[in-house]
């Protein structure tokens, strides 16, 4: 019996995608710089490539921002001095800050959740810090129940060990729960992996298209289960 849906934040709450492209159209031409479609793509591109390495706990959660810079800065031939690297992160950090915003299906579907009498919390790959103040600045602090980052389970999805880890936490057994997320391989593979039951949200119909458990909008969600 379904007792409690584990929430992804990054692109299942807040528009992460919309917020990153957003700051970029702000933070670049402060550098002298013309945001592109290219341009936007290259930072995405670096930004996953070193968020594994976070994820992996190799690196802090700034340095990985110094390194995003370090591979950056040369595609829009920006000079730079290694001491001036979180400064320049900070330019980006306070477009990229004030551009978030939750998806307009949030607030009902906290709804629906609480109205089927299921418990909610968040699983993040993201950090403490940040990801509670993302949460605080949409308006869904203290609306998702516990919050669970890499730094809180000491793991990183797709690793079973976090979704293990914030199921314990949480006090409810793996197969009881429900993981949303919009990554097919984080949110989707690697919970049932870990023993819950998993929907992929799909809000771009990106596929896999053959996924059973496909929605496209969080009210769409099966709490019924």
């Amino acid at each position: 019996m379904l007792r409690g849906v584990l929430l992804d934040l990054d692109n299942t709450l807040v528009d992460q995608e919309t917020a990153t492209a957003e700051a970029l159209r702000r933070w670049l031409p402060s550098l002298g710089v013309t945001c592109t479609p290219s341009l936007i793509t290259r930072w995405d591109e670096i930004q996953e490539r070193h968020m594994v390495a976070w994820r992996e706990r190799t690196v802090t959660f700034r340095e990985q921002r110094r390194r995003r810079l370090r591979d950056f800065l040369p595609t829009i031939r920006i000079a730079y001095a290694e001491e001036a690297l979180d400064e320049i992160f900070d330019g980006y950090l306070a477009a990229y800050e004030s551009s978030w915003r939750a998806f307009p299906d949030v607030d009902d579907a906290l709804a629906a959740i609480a109205a089927a009498g299921l418990e909610v919390a968040v699983l993040t790959n993201g950090s403490t810090e940040q990801q509670h103040s993302k949460l605080a600045r949409t308006g869904l602090a203290g609306r998702v129940g516990p919050v669970f980052t890499v730094e809180d389970v000491g793991a990183a999805k797709p690793d079973a060990a976090a979704f293990l880890g914030a199921c314990e936490r949480w006090g409810l057994p793996p197969v009881s729960v429900l993981s949303v997320g919009d990554r097919h391989d984080l949110d989707v593979l690697a919970a049932r992996a870990a023993g819950l039951q998993a929907v992929h949200l799909d809000r771009r119909d990106e596929g896999p298209h053959d996924e059973p458990h496909r929605i496209r909008s969080l009210a769409d969600l099966p709490l019924n289960a």
